[in-house]
């Protein structure tokens, strides 16, 4: 009698913003051009991992084949942008009007935890003056990650998870790290094992479409939190299941949590965001 088949659930999880807080002098940062207020770490689920695939392959055959695009300088094969992978903040306005349109088709489940980098800079401070370790870019993400995956790995008969591949650090070692203690949270948490195989590999975008997808669900939060610009985020509200802004306790010591109960708008987070 053969096997049934192992039920697999698929995760691709990518950043937005980067970790820059301090200079060579030791001053924060925040503010200048090119560094980011926020940092975000999101997961997007995706039932169908070969549909995104098929999908965004055929999509950006035909804005190739398009006199409207085939010209522009992204769309050039020796750009390695829009041509080689979709990435929301380097394609052409009109293609991520195109692409944000074919998302909901896909039916990805979205996750998203978001520090303010100004907080983790007092926390560093404050490590520091206490003489405790240092919190390093690697703390924060790996924090990030075991929040992201503490409910989601008990579910199916085994867990796929790709990284996009960014930095230098040993990160494979710490997301199998990041994972195992998410795995133990939810054991301690709710007293039921979720110890099922999980699978980690790091990649690039073009490698697996939906790390292009989760890169577009981050590009429209991070333009929420960045600019409060909600056109885009506001587009693709359905496909995110929870979004945890860590440090924005005015309500609550552990953050504030939105989801289809508390939506998120830029309304509730102006006055942090500010």
């Amino acid at each position: 009698m053969t096997s049934p088949t192992p039920e697999a659930r698929h995760f691709f999880v990518d950043e937005a913003g980067d970790l820059q807080l301090f200079s060579r002098r030791k001053r924060v940062v925040l503010g200048r051009k090119g560094v980011s207020r926020f940092f975000m770490v999101g997961v997007a689920e995706l039932p169908k991992p070969a549909l995104a695939h098929d999908l965004l392959a055929e999509l950006r055959s035909d804005l190739r084949n398009d006199p409207q695009f085939r010209d522009i300088p992204s769309m050039q094969p020796g750009a390695r942008k829009t041509a080689v992978s979709f990435h929301a903040n380097k394609d052409h306005s009109e293609v991520r009007r195109i692409v944000m349109a074919r998302l909901p088709l896909l039916k990805a489940k979205v996750i998203v935890a978001v520090r303010d980098k100004a907080r983790i800079a007092d926390e560093m401070r404050e490590r520091r003056r206490a003489g405790n370790p240092r919190l390093t870019p690697a703390d924060v993400y790996n924090d990030l990650v075991k929040r992201l995956f503490r409910n989601l790995l008990h579910r199916a008969d085994e867990n796929r998870i790709v990284f996009a591949r960014h930095h230098k650090w040993g990160r494979r070692a710490a997301m199998g790290a990041a994972i195992r203690r998410a795995k133990h949270n939810f054991r301690i948490a709710h007293g039921i094992e979720a110890d099922r195989p999980t699978f980690i590999r790091s990649a690039f975008p073009r490698e697996y479409a939906g790390l292009q997808v989760i890169d577009y669900y981050l590009w429209a939060l991070q333009r929420l939190y960045t600019l409060g610009d909600s056109k885009c985020f506001d587009q693709l509200a359905p496909a995110y299941r929870l979004i945890m802004d860590l440090d924005d306790k005015t309500n609550k010591p552990y953050g504030e949590w939105y989801s289809d109960s508390n939506p998120l708008s830029w309304e509730k987070i102006k006055p942090s965001a500010g």
